[in-house]
């Protein structure tokens, strides 16, 4: 895992602007606290920041490669989970290497099959590769897009980066953002519009998708998506099935020549990791799995139960582990943890996010990365299972809009009339849900209630998904630490996407489909768990906290806030105290105490990031 930077430019010779590369890089560094490099020939450069997981010898970047008379060069953030079998494919066609590094088989696949590599890849990855004879560079992300790749055309070029802030970074790349950027954050909040940068010409290449930049111009285009279709198995066959390729999935992430944890909260799907991955360590003999938890200082003493989150996951991990025999850690974070690092989650995210749930996650990694480099994660199974409320609550699935923006009435109730206006935000969040419904793979025949399932599930996959993987890739590397998604594997999410509802629920039972693939795994009562969200601290001390530092920042006449929100309303809100309603934000529940941490990120946010109105 690591961070990949680049600049393409026909009109400038970048050997005598390589600082400007390097700055680029510089940020990323978090992302490869292991390594660095850069390449930079007359019209191309690229650079790299490596975080070492596989061949801490062979795997350095820029790697270059020589077939004939062309040259290829490969930036690369990501892993490949079948690059032994690709190598020994390779092999056979005559491919010789010099390395052990998956990245020497990702550019060798490519040189091999052209474009037709992303096909035989199966992993998690962002990468770029620079034809020096054609001049062609070619840029792709994994299909589920679990790594980022961000690009921005520039008046004789191309920038692209792991992070917006290596755009950023570019001298020649304004701090801009427009109306359409401003509803991104204020409207629609982390769930973005797939592409959309949020920054005036700043994109994203979306999931399952491969770019191809040269003189003649940009190409964008998808190598992947969903396809519905009739599912032909039985029930036994189907959670035989998910069993099978879960089971697989899970082998194939546990390789790296670093240490290797799984998270673990005690609910269905990290304890299905778990036990996947620790039957797999004591299969090779490699001791016992460590797993690793995160609670909060009092939270016993401060819990409410609610439908959401009926009990506390701490005695659950701690069962779970004990079964499956694994040294357990339990990382408990405490107010301070979440004031001090408030900031430093904005900047790993480069954008105003979930508040303390982003913070804490950011906090929980740097605690593991002090014992291993890579760790695996149940996230995923509740938007390709059905596990969300949204699923299965009457009125989620009858309302006109993205379930999770169904009360976007009471989320911008606290900005200010004239911004209101401004951002349009009932207009835009529509706009974007009709066009997510133009992109759903329908089922021809298939019934009313059954297709709109099919549509949540869309919606859920390609718009709210992002917004956790993102939410992952940014509060681990920022530490240094990569978290696998075995639930990502495209494999699982094809399969499942097409295994009837009957199927995957019962009655109010959420994810019974997979509850039954994972049968003599884990005891009974963790099958049936109900979920249980990431957790949020309760302390009345966090609520404290962010409440006066918003009320010094709402007396800075300077503040950008001052433009956005109702004053008036905010201090409303902060009469009411911690235990005000908590409104669904996100697909987590936003108490007043969040909605002031989100909103200290913004005003920072436009500050340090130099931020003006296009």
């Amino acid at each position: 895992m690591c961070g990949i930077a680049g600049w393409i430019d026909w009109n400038k010779d970048i050997r005598q602007h390589q600082s400007s590369l390097e700055a680029m890089v510089s940020p990323l560094a978090c992302r490869g606290p292991d390594g660095s490099g850069t390449w930079v020939t007359e019209h191309a450069g690229m650079g790299h920041r490596r975080l070492i997981v596989i061949d801490p010898e062979g795997g350095m970047q820029p790697m270059s490669r020589k077939e004939g008379r062309k040259v290829f060069t490969i930036v690369y953030n990501g892993e490949l989970y079948n690059y032994l079998e690709l190598r020994r494919e390779l092999q056979s066609l005559g491919y010789e290497f010099r390395t052990e590094s998956d990245t020497e088989v990702l550019l060798t696949a490519y040189i091999a099959w052209g474009t037709d590599c992303l096909q035989h890849f199966n992993g998690i990855f962002a990468f770029a590769i620079w034809d020096a004879v054609d001049q062609t560079l070619f840029m792709a992300r994994d299909r589920l897009g679990v790594k980022p790749l961000f690009f921005a055309r520039t008046p004789h070029g191309i920038l692209f980066g792991s992070e917006m802030k290596a755009i950023l970074a570019h001298p020649e790349m304004p701090h801009e953002i427009g109306r359409d950027g401003l509803a991104e954050i204020f409207a629609l909040g982390p769930a973005h519009t797939p592409g959309h940068g949020v920054f005036k010409g700043v994109q994203e290449l979306t999931a399952g998708q491969f770019l191809i930049f040269n003189a003649r111009g940009l190409n964008i285009r998808s190598y992947w998506q969903l396809v519905s279709h009739e599912h032909p198995d039985d029930l036994h066959t189907t959670q035989q099935t998910i069993r099978d390729i879960l089971e697989d999935t899970v082998k194939r992430q546990l390789i790296a020549d670093v240490p290797v944890i799984t998270l673990l909260s005690g609910g269905l799907d990290s304890s299905a990791v778990t036990a996947l991955a620790s039957r797999t360590f004591q299969q090779e003999g490699r001791g016992p799995l460590n797993t690793y938890s995160i609670d909060f200082v009092d939270m016993e003493k401060h819990f409410k139960p609610t439908k959401f989150q009926t009990n506390l996951d701490a005695p659950w991990a701690r069962r779970v582990s004990e079964a499956l025999h694994t040294r357990h850690h339990r990382i408990v974070l405490d107010t301070p943890d979440l004031v001090q690092n408030l900031l430093a989650a904005m900047r790993a995210r480069d954008l105003p996010g979930m508040a303390d749930v982003d913070t804490s996650l950011l906090v929980f990694a740097r605690e593991i990365k002090k014992e291993a480099t890579v760790g695996l994660s149940g996230e995923a199974a509740d938007e390709i299972f059905g596990g969300y409320p949204w699923f299965h609550h009457p009125d989620a699935i009858a309302a006109d809009t993205f379930p999770w923006a169904r009360r976007l009435k009471d989320r911008v109730a606290i900005l200010s009339p004239e911004f209101t206006e401004y951002i349009q935000p009932f207009a835009y969040v529509d706009q974007r849900y009709r066009e997510a419904l133009q992109e759903v793979p329908r089922l021809q025949g298939e019934d009313p209630y059954a297709a709109r399932i099919r549509e949540i599930g869309y919606l859920t996959l390609t718009r709210f998904l992002p917004t956790l993987l993102d939410r992952k890739d940014r509060m681990t590397m920022a530490v240094g630490l990569e978290v696998r998604v075995p639930f990502c594997d495209h494999r699982l999410v094809e399969y499942v996407w097409n295994v009837p509802w009957a199927m995957k629920t019962e009655g109010e039972q959420r994810k019974v489909i997979l509850r039954q693939a994972m049968r003599g795994l884990l005891a009974e009562d963790v099958l049936w768990r109900q979920k249980s969200p990431y957790p949020s601290t309760p302390n009345p001390t966090y609520f404290a906290a962010m409440r006066d530092q918003l009320e010094e920042i709402l007396h800075e006449p300077s503040s950008p806030l001052h433009a956005i929100v109702d004053v008036a309303k905010i201090r409303e809100v902060m009469r009411q105290g911690p235990q005000a309603e908590q409104i669904p934000w996100f697909g987590q529940l936003m108490g007043n105490a969040q909605l002031f941490a989100f909103l200290i990120q913004a005003h920072h946010w436009f500050k340090e990031y130099r931020v003006h109105l296009a």
